[in-house]
């Protein structure tokens, strides 16, 4: 899509994974373009993985979904991103990306319990009379009574170790789940992955874990919660287990993820930014990244 006289196209996707060959194919062409990602955080996402490492392709977020996460890590919060004339000259950004062994993601990915209650929120929305939130927090309940903690290995640091967690999150941005804030001090372009490793919790302490978790209050609870910055960690389990990256939902036995730097170009209305000043321009970066 374009500005000011430039060529656009709009394009409405056909199904789950259409975006991602649509914009690789686009950037294909090698000149400069920008991607208008109109949806919810799943479209997003898919934008992003078909921009990953394109010097010359920018991805920005038009918020037409139900949780609209990524973005509220800016400051201005979506209402900056809802005016596409904002977007005429817009602030330019290198994102840090979390690859998840081929799946990108620019916001949040986690593995435990609320992977498990993501992974179900689509399943609850259908039921009459649960709508937006209400999904999650039915969700919640029904993986709560199924079980809490689960046992992974760890390997982050150089160091293994093998426990029960209730949930392990790994933070490039800052909200997910509709109305969780885990680490609101995240930056998305710091060369680092905030990880929250969540011990194991009873049935009756979930309910206050939780919401100090989603508040992003943490530190309150150093018993339980680890709090590491890293650019890497591998998660290995005896059996299948979900993986929640920016809400997409995988299965595997093992992942790793690892910070992919300056990993995506991001284009954001003036003024709605998540660190000021933003140095320099994402292509710029990214070269730099790159060489």
């Amino acid at each position: 899509m374009g500005g000011q006289g430039e060529p656009w196209e709009l394009y409405e996707t056909l199904g789950s994974g259409d975006a991602i060959r649509k914009v690789r194919e686009a950037a294909g062409s090698r000149e400069a373009l920008r991607v208008y990602a109109c949806g919810g955080d799943g479209t997003l996402n898919e934008c992003v993985n078909g921009a990953v490492e394109e010097a010359h392709v920018a991805v920005t977020h038009f918020p037409a979904g139900t949780g609209n996460d990524f973005i509220k890590t800016f400051h201005a919060g979506k209402e900056h991103f809802f005016y596409l004339e904002r977007f005429l000259d817009p602030e330019v950004m290198a994102l840090d990306v979390i690859d998840a062994g081929g799946r990108y993601g620019v916001n949040i990915c986690s593995v435990g319990l609320d992977a498990r209650i993501g992974g179900d929120v689509h399943k609850y929305s259908r039921l009459p009379f649960v709508r937006g939130k209400g999904a999650y927090f039915v969700s919640l309940l029904v993986n709560v009574l199924r079980g809490i903690a689960e046992p992974f290995e760890l390997e982050v640091g150089g160091k293994i170790s093998k426990e029960k967690f209730t949930m392990i999150c790994l933070c490039n941005g800052r909200s997910y789940g509709g109305a969780f804030t885990p680490v609101p001090e995240a930056l998305p372009d710091d060369g680092l992955m905030d990880i929250l490793l969540v011990g194991k919790v009873s049935r009756p302490g979930v309910v206050p874990l939780v919401g100090k978790y989603a508040a992003g209050r943490y530190r309150e609870l150093p018993h339980l919660i680890t709090h590491l910055q890293d650019t890497s960690l591998t998660i290995r389990a005896d059996r299948e287990f979900v993986v929640n990256v920016d809400g997409e939902i995988l299965w595997r036995r093992e992942v790793v993820f690892t910070l992919l730097p300056c990993g995506v170009n991001f284009f954001a209305p003036r003024g709605a930014s998540f660190r000021t000043p933003n140095l320099g321009t994402s292509v710029e970066v990214l070269k730099n990244a790159k060489n």
